[in-house]
């Protein structure tokens, strides 16, 4: 049971962070509010939530209050853009995720997450046909870079 993976995890001082998925890549659990009534049956501090702007860009009819909604669940965001692209390329409202996130006083990890074509297998799982950059370092600088100059902005 997941009480179980819990409480191995907690022996270890480990978080596990569920990922809901958009309902292309899984049927199980697809929305952070879903995902969150699943943690609510589990009651186990140490299985919490991962909310990803991507999958919430496809399944939430409202991304930003999804994640504030439930920003007690959340240990762990990954940010990418609607195409898994680079953040600031495509239609995620940045200033409006970050405004929201640092409102409602989330304070964990922020990652960057990055898909290529350099792994065949993950490519193809994640339907991912191109490249997003030159190479997976310019990926990294211009995510960060993106993330501190929408993070800091006066405001927030």
């Amino acid at each position: 049971s997941q009480r179980a993976v819990g409480n191995h995890a907690a022996r270890h001082g480990i978080l596990i962070g569920l990922e809901a998925l958009n309902r292309f890549e899984c049927y199980l659990l697809n929305t952070i509010a879903g995902l969150s009534a699943h943690l609510a049956g589990i009651a186990h501090p140490n299985i919490r939530a991962m909310y990803d702007t991507f999958h919430c860009n496809i399944e939430e009819t409202d991304p930003i209050a999804a994640c504030t909604d439930h920003v007690s669940d959340i240990i762990h965001i990954h940010s990418l853009e609607n195409d898994r692209d680079v953040p600031g390329r495509g239609n995620i409202p940045w200033a409006e995720t970050f405004r929201a996130i640092r409102a409602s006083g989330y304070d964990d990890w922020l990652t960057i997450e990055a898909f290529g074509r350099g792994l065949p297998a993950l490519a193809a799982a994640t339907k991912v046909w191109r490249n997003f950059a030159q190479s997976p370092e310019a990926v990294y600088c211009d995510r960060y870079a993106h993330i501190r100059r929408r993070w800091d902005v006066p405001g927030r």
